[in-house]
């Protein structure tokens, strides 16, 4: 399978040169966390080997030892601590271990989407440890993995290779650099069924699984949708409540994610149901949901990676009111509108709401995104009134 570099062993490389916090690298299921971490480290210890586990316990001067962190290096040390979280007391060690030996050594920290949960549990570590939120290839990484200076790139082409292999593969670097239908589909239903099988089954009651199984089922087929709890409830035979928590939790475990409504300054607009987005678009045999879904995709890996980058701080949204009115995104920076986006998949005229809402709520820039259209070499960003964009041009922009 051909290798490529991700931005992300750029994103460490380069933090780890300025900075002496650790480094958590959270992110979905077969992302890539592993293999990006590995490049940049001098050192792997995985819970899940017999001798690093042995090692960890055996406190934190025996690992150092063990590292031999004692002596002086012409080279600061990076150390990988993968699957840590499987460690009742990770925490405690690492906090323990980072404030002895911050001076001597550099330390990534990866595992499983379980890590993200296990994570928010305490802030103990809080101050220790800055936090890159990793995400499948986008247009963006495809073109370039250069870390960016501006929130916003200049606009490069994507070859048609790379798109189609997006568009049908999906994002996750096996599918994405193998290219192959049946592996794809393969790979899809294991991942999944580790996800169900794995994460789910270590964090909530086995009794329960059999129908959170059947849940992601029906979000799988409701990706671009609003989540109607009740709704899911009712097929479930379960509280809208029950529903709620589950899907708060498979967000957390990286399967989807939900995308609030934005409703300050908007009339009548909908306050409490959000949208929901599978992770990987590959499997979305609707061609509208999946166009949307893949845009929804690259929207979050964007505004999480500024705010990691520290350019502010960005959510991601949409806009519905009780009278159809509708944009699909709307990208919000420092509390602020910024950015509307709606997507179609060929060329239509322009969304009437895309002005509407462009001009109720001042928006910087409000684009209608068109998976069909051909790559443009022009900046999308210099247009302050609602234009249509080719996503291969627009999605190249982002990160």
């Amino acid at each position: 399978m051909e290798t490529r570099p991700r931005l992300y062993s750029t994103l460490l490389k380069d933090h780890f040169s300025k900075h002496r916090q650790m480094a958590f690298v959270s992110g979905p299921r077969q992302v890539g966390k592993t293999t990006c971490c590995r490049t940049v480290g001098t050192q792997y210890l995985s819970w899940d080997t017999d001798e690093d586990r042995r090692n960890i316990l055996l406190g934190q001067r025996h690992l150092a030892e063990a590292l031999n962190l004692s002596g002086v290096t012409d080279k600061m040390p990076v150390i990988v601590f993968d699957e840590l979280h499987k460690y009742a007391k990770w925490k405690s060690f690492l906090k323990g271990f980072f404030d002895t030996y911050e001076e001597r050594v550099r330390i990534a920290v990866t595992g499983s989407s379980r890590l993200d949960v296990y994570r928010r549990g305490s802030d103990s570590l809080m101050g220790r440890y800055f936090l890159f939120r990793m995400h499948p290839w986008s247009v963006a990484e495809a073109v370039a993995t250069d870390i960016p200076t501006n929130i916003i790139r200049q606009q490069r082409p994507i070859n048609d290779a790379d798109w189609t292999a997006l568009n049908e593969h999906g994002g996750f670097p096996e599918p994405f650099l193998k290219r192959d239908a049946g592996f794809t589909r393969r790979w899809r239903l294991r991942r999944n069924d580790q996800l169900s099988k794995e994460d789910l089954r270590d964090i909530t009651k086995v009794e329960s699984l059999g129908t959170l199984e059947v849940l992601m089922v029906l979000l799988a087929e409701n990706s671009s949708q609003q989540l109607v709890y009740s709704n899911f409830a009712a097929q479930l035979n379960v509280t809208p409540q029950t529903v709620k928590r589950w899907v708060d939790l498979l967000n957390r475990l990286h399967y989807g994610f939900s995308v609030a409504p934005w409703y300050k300054n908007v009339e009548r607009a909908l306050r409490k149901e959000p949208k929901w987005y599978l992770r990987d678009w590959s499997g979305i045999a609707n061609e509208g949901a999946r166009a949307e879904t893949l845009v929804a995709c690259h929207l979050l890996k964007a505004v999480e990676g500024w705010t990691d980058l520290g350019f502010g701080q960005f959510e991601l949204r949409y806009i519905r009111t009780t009278t159809q009115e509708e944009v699909d995104f709307l990208i919000v920076r420092d509390r602020k509108p910024w950015v509307l986006v709606e997507v179609k998949k060929d060329k239509t005229s322009i969304s009437k709401h895309l002005f509407g809402f462009h001009a109720e709520l001042k928006t910087e820039h409000a684009f209608q995104v068109v998976m069909d259209l051909p790559y443009v070499n022009v900046d999308c960003f210099s247009y302050k009134m609602p234009i249509i964009v080719p996503a291969r041009t627009f999605l190249s922009q982002l990160l």
